[in-house]
């Protein structure tokens, strides 16, 4: 009885101990091999307006920096905004003051484990500037922007403008990739940059339209604005692609065998690299095995 009860934990061992060192073998070459993100998770922005203006009032008198964005997102977290109108309070004789007024206007920023992207779209809308109460600084019929940028591809910038333009109450018509001058005498002058777009190997930045604004109607320096004015721009950073695998080990071609006489060729002998492992497990086993005899010839005894 007492010989039973001493040879079960021993056989039990054994096995233990010879799957333990099988099992780690197949393991250790697992994670050899294995490929890591770096971790960066890319990032994209999205705006449909953004000013950067100063307006001097009362001859200069008061100087106002108009610094408005409109439906400004940006991510890894995704986010969209479609606000319709900006305002800014404090420079129309004190009263609120419209800069742009829209029927449709959307900016998305959205970043996932291999993609980031950035998009924007701006339908029937209107801007507008202190001292110009009853005329537009542009009308646009609709304009969009997209930025994507995938891990390991080459990313894409790409703006559209759809439809009819109008500067300082002058239908224009403006230049892919150029730039074009509207002069109104007794109003002002604006420079359009019509889609802009800029490409890396990991970013990507796209703007429908950038102005650039000299007006002060009737040179009365009632209302004097200068600077810049961006309409739908979207940008992106690609996320960071995973690190490449280690190479498998090949064979030597025909059969070569290693030169100096003293390495071992697993394919002469009939091994592979679990070899040792096996090896291991086996004299494990052994080992287990021997334990338990001299156990049960204790118990015997």
């Amino acid at each position: 009885m007492n010989g039973f009860n001493f040879r079960m934990p021993a056989r039990r061992l054994a096995t233990v101990a010879a799957a333990t060192a099988l099992a780690a073998g197949p393991a250790a070459l697992a994670g050899a091999g294995a490929a890591h993100a770096t971790g960066d998770q890319g990032h994209a922005s999205a705006v449909v307006l953004r000013t950067g203006l100063d307006v001097s009032l009362l001859n200069k008198t008061v100087n106002v920096p108009l610094a408005v964005s409109l439906n400004q997102v940006e991510a890894p977290r995704s986010a969209g905004k479609t606000a319709l109108s900006a305002r800014l309070d404090g420079v129309d004789g004190g009263k609120p003051f419209t800069v742009l007024s829209a029927r449709a206007a959307s900016a998305k920023a959205t970043v996932t484990a291999g993609r980031a992207e950035g998009r924007t779209s701006l339908a029937h809308a209107s801007v507008h500037v202190p001292g110009l109460p009853l005329l537009s600084l542009i009308e646009i019929e609709q304009v969009t922007s997209e930025a994507t940028c995938a891990a390991g591809r080459t990313p894409v910038a790409t703006s559209d403008l759809l439809g009819s333009v109008s500067v300082l109450g002058k239908k224009v018509t403006l230049t892919t990739g150029g730039t074009t001058d509207v002069k109104v005498p007794g109003v002002g002058e604006v420079r359009l940059d019509l889609s802009k777009r800029e490409t890396t190997s990991r970013t990507a930045a796209a703007t429908a339209l950038e102005l650039k604004v000299s007006v002060n109607p009737l040179k009365l320096n009632v209302a004097d604005v200068e600077g810049t004015l961006t309409l739908a721009k979207a940008t992106c950073r690609a996320p960071a692609a995973d690190a490449p695998r280690s190479p498998a080990p090949t064979a030597p071609a025909g059969g070569t065998k290693p030169q100096g006489g003293h390495g071992t060729d697993l394919a002469e002998t009939g091994g592979n690299p679990m070899t040792p492992y096996v090896a291991g497990g086996a004299l494990a086993l052994l080992v287990a095995g021997g334990g338990a005899v001299a156990l049960a010839r204790r118990g015997r005894s």
